[in-house]
């Protein structure tokens, strides 16, 4: 590969000398542009995505930002909303209408022109479209009865989004996927034997990368299960630099599947990775390696996602079979017992042995970049470790000690449960092991079981068979709203008292607590109101409920670090929007 990059530098400047001779008018920047519009980066991934659909997809896709865009996009250094297919927008007196103005000429990645009908179709016939789950109908939601925007069309560049309340993310969820209706119309209208929507089969991994058509910078040429994603530059992708060149200027991009945090290290050493998301333990090492091996490590501030542990707090049944047994569900329902482990987990142990010192407590479901934040200094309830404080909790909810120090409830239970996490994350692997250790001095028997990821977000979100687990949230950014589909009582991530979604078989007996009832309405409240000062204060009542009761346990706030090869030129590092926010701008430096 490297002879092959050389040769190819050789013959871009033997050309570009000739023509500097033949056309010496033009301007030496275009050459310049011309020679970095080679080569591959090649970034890592720890598990197989589970679908190509963005629509359906629960999980942070490492692909979607390269293949998908939306009418608004955020700039990854200020947080700020910026045009991306839409050109411009106008907003109402009112605040209740956005009308959007889609750039000329937009293409999708097939060649097809991306025109207003796309903008329509996605929203109505995919976001809104209640046969189809999606956790975005979540945040397209408006007030007490969670009504969803209308969408409506000008005329061939102009489309209207109206919503009947005031909204204030209303611009800023403009920035969901938009999707061809050319390719996807037919399989939303389609049934499959079960009487689904065929769209909910489609994109699956099974697919064919030439058939996911996308409008982003980047499309799919091939996928190889626990091996690779394969990106090429898309030809048709609207955006052009100053000098009218087309980007992205990196021709490839190579997502590689690797299953373990060390073999990533490892490929990452030897030049097999340009990108590596720099974890805790492995930062001294690195640090020490930067100039020899011609990388550098960025720091964004504390990264925008969260680490938890979670109990499963669902009392319905399926099949008349409970999802979690009674037993322990008494005591994971119990608040008490709750706030106990929160207390019986030494964090600033956490912190300073598996994270290196690397980052914070973190004790909110906000992150500290957002202004909506509640820190601990304005009333915000914390856990630090006191494990005196969680003995005399699980007494006084009437929980007592045998003989040989084990931890029973009033009914003479012994207190056992089952921690699952994701296998091949080592900080987490080596978290959940504390954790267990640290219970165990409560009397209680942690039974850490790391499993594949797909698996785990199948139990999450399909069968609803668990009983804790040890993961975390990311990409929520800083307007509250975008997590509103784990804190709505009905919304597609509220996994710690998760209802069915559509398709699935139903429920018996779900109950939803007074508590989690009242950050629901907090969240419908916060995104209705448009004063900056009340919504603070809406968001931060939400924040000490949530601490108060516990439906997530949060752990460590690590800084934000990615290394990165010193032959990727142009980055801009952050912990909003990471090392490839601009991918197209960036250029390759051999």
């Amino acid at each position: 590969m490297r002879i092959k990059r050389l040769l190819r530098k050789g013959l871009v400047w033997a050309l570009a000398g000739l023509l500097i001779v033949v056309l010496a008018g033009c301007r030496l920047e275009q050459f310049r542009v011309q020679s970095a519009r080679a080569g591959q980066i090649v970034v890592s991934s720890l598990s197989d995505p589970r679908t190509f659909n963005p629509v359906i997809s629960q999980e942070v896709s490492p692909v979607f930002g390269y293949l998908f865009e939306g009418l608004v996009t955020t700039n990854g250094l200020t947080g700020e909303i910026e045009p991306d297919l839409a050109e411009s927008w106008q907003v109402s007196e009112d605040g209740q209408q956005i009308i959007f103005t889609l750039r000329a000429g937009l293409k999708w990645s097939d060649g097809e022109p991306l025109t207003v009908d796309d903008v329509v179709f996605t929203y109505n016939d995919l976001y809104l479209n209640p046969d189809i789950p999606t956790d975005a109908r979540d945040i397209l939601r408006v007030g007490e009865e969670g009504t969803l925007p209308t969408i409506s069309k000008i005329d061939g560049r102009r489309v209207a989004l109206r919503v009947s309340e005031p909204f204030a993310p209303f611009l800023r969820n403009a920035g969901v996927p938009i999707l061809p209706r050319h390719i996807l119309e037919v399989s939303v209208r389609e049934k499959d034997p079960e009487g689904r929507s065929r769209f909910l089969g489609m994109w699956g991994t099974d697919s064919n990368p030439q058939d996911i058509v996308g409008s982003g910078p980047y499309r799919m040429v091939n996928y190889a299960t626990s091996q690779r994603v394969v990106l090429e530059r898309n030809p048709y992708y609207w955006r052009r630099d100053d000098q009218g060149q087309p980007q992205p200027y990196i021709e490839r991009m190579v997502v590689q599947i690797v299953e373990s945090a060390d073999t990533a290290l490892i490929q990452f050493r030897s030049r097999g990775l340009d990108l590596l998301s720099v974890s805790p333990e492995y930062f001294s090492l690195l640090k020490r390696e930067e100039d020899r091996l011609d990388f550098s490590i960025y720091e964004g501030g504390p990264t925008l996602s969260s680490s938890f542990i979670s109990f499963n707090l669902n009392k319905g049944r399926r099949n008349g079979r409970p999802l979690v047994d009674p037993i322990k569900s008494r005591w994971f329902n119990t608040v008490a017992f709750r706030q106990a482990v929160a207390y019986a987990i030494n964090r600033q142990q956490m912190l300073n042995n598996i994270f290196q010192g690397i980052g914070e407590p973190e004790n909110s479901p906000i992150p500290v970049q957002s202004p909506y934040y509640l820190a601990p200094e304005d009333g915000l309830r914390t856990y630090d470790y006191d494990p005196d404080k969680a003995r005399e909790l699980l007494l006084g909810a009437g929980f007592t000690y045998n003989s040989s120090g084990q931890l029973l409830d009033a009914e003479g239970n012994r207190v056992r449960f089952t921690l699952m996490t994701n296998a091949g994350n080592k900080i987490r692997e080596a978290m959940g092991a504390q954790i267990r250790q640290d219970l165990s001095r409560m009397g209680m028997q942690v039974d850490f079981t790391p499993i594949a990821f797909n698996t785990l977000v199948e139990r999450l979100s399909n069968s609803l068979q668990f009983e804790c687990y040890l993961l975390g949230f990311s990409g929520g950014g800083v307007e509250p709203n975008s997590s509103a589909n784990i804190w709505r009582v009905d919304g597609g991530l509220h996994n710690f008292n998760q209802q069915p979604r559509p398709g699935q078989p139903p429920l018996e007996g779900r109950e939803v607590a007074d508590w989690e009832a009242q950050i629901d309405q907090l969240y419908i409240d916060g995104a209705q109101t448009l004063d900056e000062d009340e919504r603070k204060e809406i968001y931060g009542r939400a924040q000490m409920l949530v601490q108060e009761n516990l439906p997530f346990i949060y752990l460590i706030n690590p800084l934000s670090m990615t290394a990165v090869s010193n032959k990727i030129q142009g980055v801009q590092y952050s912990a909003l929007g990471g090392a490839l926010w601009n991918i197209h701008e960036l250029q390759l430096q051999e």
